[in-house]
């Protein structure tokens, strides 16, 4: 069959009647081929043509759709860069300050960019002409003093999990957040637990010792020394684990992997944790059979293991006399979380008893020191390089986003908090006070009064702390923003405040306020 060009031009109208009146070009173009052509063609090579000119009528749409989502991208950030550098200008270019006490990974440090933080303490000198105004601390075992965090300091991170090295107390009245790493050093400690568990079990650390003091001293020549280990082995006999019991008190992290790894070493595993998280209760292996108390545990298991947190008042020699008479006689105690869980004159008193097993601990023991039963490791459950780079990252991130955003998350005095921002213009304001009623009412009041309409709120607490993250419309700059803060400030309750312009930390140090 001829094609028929008056045909084609009806076929136009009536894609274009399909398609709100307009014909796309890519249709016209291939249409208009066609029907300028003298061949006879098919009608289904007709078909396959219109179907083509579709298809590229459709690639097309999702082109430019792709085109205007990247360049409204490409605005986006152009219009964060100008907001970044013109907040920092207004701030007079001041940087962060970050204090460290210890010595920190420097995988955590570089996470803080050197255009705008400093890093001081144990990590560098302020330069000469600039105030020392820590704004957030990061430290390890430092026992830190209330007097070091200075009235500048707006959060603390932990490089690790445990955090009885910090004033809490103090630092929650003031309104800083202290913040941990839990799970970050989680398999490092895990690994060590499981070296202990092996070293409770067998004679190997005796066996060292008695082939260092005195084999070595009292032969000299290969031939004896060799046949002298052959014959002294004997001593050092131990048990397996596999078949054997392990309580694990503490389900944490930590603790959850210690029972899945001595599930995979063949080992019966019961636990114990009465506080413990749903998170934690998802990860825990069902194989795991949960205990109604430490006695109980304890009259149960061939080893445990020690993997809760030491908190003073609550844990401190929480396995104390009463507990450890539960002991089966040759039970065994490791302990990688705090020696001051265990009460380590009543285990010496039972030791001296006769029990035989043995207590491997990462810490000193000053009833237990020197003992024979007692395998004392120089604190090295954290002390792996991957550990110590990923507490490091874990915590600086940790500030940088509080900084950033305003967000809290892995704090251990201060309520998890997270407002994802809606626009981009509106200015956030935190706000730290007591968690007691009206406050939240009078700060809402007032910031009405002050015909500043909050365009969403997170408010949200813990224990005697409260804490609130707004987004304001329209809120004023200079001296307006600070008038705004002061009486904020001036609430009865309400211990500090912060605007965040931004969301970037190109802004600096600014617009922080605290009660005297």
């Amino acid at each position: 069959m001829t094609l028929d060009p008056t045909r084609t031009r009806r076929t136009h109208l009536d894609f274009g009647a399909c398609h709100g009146g307009v014909v796309p070009k890519s249709w016209i173009s291939s249409l208009t081929m066609l029907s300028r052509s003298r061949n006879v063609l098919p009608r289904s090579v007709l078909a396959s043509s219109v179907r083509l000119a579709r298809a590229q009528s459709t690639a097309s749409d999702a082109e430019l759709s792709m085109l205007e989502a990247l360049l409204k991208d490409a605005k986006k950030r152009k219009s964060d860069e100008a907001k970044a550098a013109a907040a920092a200008v207004d701030g007079g270019g001041p940087k962060f300050q970050v204090q460290t006490f210890n010595a920190i990974s420097p995988s955590g440090l570089s996470r803080f960019p050197s255009a705008n933080f400093m890093l001081t303490g144990s990590s560098g000198k302020v330069p000469d002409g600039v105030a020392e105004e820590p704004h957030a601390i990061l430290l390890r075992s430092h026992k830190l003093q209330s007097p070091e965090v200075q009235d500048s300091v707006r959060a603390i991170a932990r490089c690790g999990a445990g955090t009885n090295n910090i004033p809490l107390d103090e630092m929650t009245k003031r309104g800083i957040p202290v913040f941990n790493t839990p799970g970050a050093n989680a398999n490092s400690v895990k690994e060590l637990a499981l070296c202990g568990l092996f070293l409770a079990a067998r004679g190997v650390v005796e066996g060292i010792n008695h082939v260092t003091d005195v084999i070595l001293k009292e032969e000299t020549e290969h031939k004896k020394i060799n046949a002298r280990v052959e014959k002294d082995k004997s001593k050092f006999a131990g048990g397996e684990l596999q078949g054997k019991t392990l309580a694990v008190l503490g389900l944490g992290n930590i603790g959850a992997m210690v029972a899945e790894s001595a599930l995979a070493l063949d080992m019966d595993v019961i636990g114990f944790d009465p506080k413990i998280s749903v998170d934690a209760a998802w990860r825990l292996p069902s194989e795991v059979k949960k205990m109604g108390s430490l006695a109980e545990a304890f009259a149960a298991a061939d080893y445990v293991s020690i993997n809760m947190p030491y908190i003073k008042g609550v844990t401190h020699h929480i396995i104390g006399e009463e507990v450890l008479s539960q002991m089966k006689p040759g039970c065994s105690l490791v302990n990688f979380a705090r020696a001051e869980i265990v009460d380590g004159a009543a285990l010496k008193k039972l030791y001296d008893a006769g029990h035989k097993g043995k207590y491997v601990c990462d810490f000193p023991d000053e009833f237990l020191t020197g003992h024979k039963q007692f395998i004392c490791i120089p604190h090295l459950g954290a002390s792996t390089d991957e550990a110590e780079d990923n507490c490091a990252k874990m915590a600086a991130d940790q500030i940088l986003n509080f900084l950033e955003t305003g967000t809290i998350k892995n704090s251990v005095n201060f309520p998890a908090a997270s407002l994802d921002r809606q626009e981009e213009d509106n200015a956030r304001l935190c706000i730290v006070n007591t968690n007691k009623p009206g406050v939240l009412g009078e700060i809402t009041t007032l910031l009405g009064s002050l015909n500043l309409n909050i365009a969403q709120q997170l408010n949200t607490s813990r224990d005697e702390i409260a804490y609130n993250v707004v987004d304001l419309q329209d809120f004023p700059e200079g001296d307006a923003a600070t008038e705004v803060q002061e009486k904020i400030l001036s609430l009865d309750g309400v211990i500090s405040t912060r605007i965040i312009w931004t969301g970037s930390v190109h802004e600096g140090p600014k617009s922080f306020m605290v009660k005297a």
